[in-house]
């Protein structure tokens, strides 16, 4: 049994990512996070969580990629999308100048809660570029081998979908920008929504409406950005 085979994943990404966990840098990166569990350390988000970004958006239903870069590392809020926290938890700064900015942009009321799994599901890959990270220490997951994973989902989504946006908020996410494909996908840029650069151009950038414009353009459905309410 390949190493593939014994991640639960769903279907297209296993398929398209197959030979990558049985790479040595996934071999190693899978030796390290039960080296560290093993240690007593704790890794967020949960193990079943990790792949969530994938699992809740198959590979043939992309239609936007919002490209964040590491886990929250508070007890509870990271469950595998990017700026997302599960549900009860106090929706965190940046994900708050998002929802700002739909209201400007889309007149979108500013949800009760920070779960972005109804944008996941209809097509919104929120994809970080570090899939771990140990409790209250940020970054710590940086350099063990997932971003060499994450820019072979970025290629391999390039490659194999068309039409699709992607949200590139911040440098880190402008980084990436060499490997997609922008003769036939649409790259929208701008500040990071963090409380400390927001106000420098991410308030403003009319990212969610320019997106819906894009795909309408392209025979596609639009994001419907509104999140139910959480009783």
């Amino acid at each position: 049994m390949s190493a593939a085979d014994k991640v639960k994943l769903e279907a297209g990404w296993k398929a398209a990512l197959h030979e990558e966990f049985d790479k040595p840098y996934m071999r190693q990166l899978g030796d390290f996070l039960r080296a560290e569990k093993a240690a007593g350390k704790v890794i967020y988000p949960p193990g079943p969580l990790i792949f969530n970004a994938l699992n809740s958006t198959p590979l043939d239903q992309v239609k936007v990629v919002i490209i964040g870069q590491d886990p929250y590392h508070g007890p509870d809020q990271a469950h595998g999308l990017c700026f997302s926290v599960q549900p009860g938890v106090k929706t965190p700064p940046s994900l708050v100048n998002i929802y700002k900015e739909l209201k400007r942009d889309l007149n979108i009321d500013m949800p009760n809660h920070g779960n972005l799994q109804h944008w996941a599901e209809q097509g919104v890959l929120l994809l970080n570029t570090s899939l771990t990270v140990e409790q209250g220490n940020a970054g710590s997951h940086a350099k063990i081998g997932w971003q060499t994973f994450t820019d072979k989902v970025i290629e391999v989504v390039s490659q194999q979908r068309d039409h699709l946006v992607f949200l590139l908020w911040g440098a880190h996410a402008q980084g990436k920008a060499g490997l997609i494909d922008s003769s036939k996908h649409l790259l929208l840029k701008s500040v990071h929504p963090s409380p400390l650069s927001a106000h420098r151009g991410f308030i403003g950038n009319g990212h969610f409406s320019r997106t819906n414009k894009f795909l309408d353009q392209h025979g596609l459905a639009p994001i419907d950005w509104r999140l139910p309410e959480l009783s």
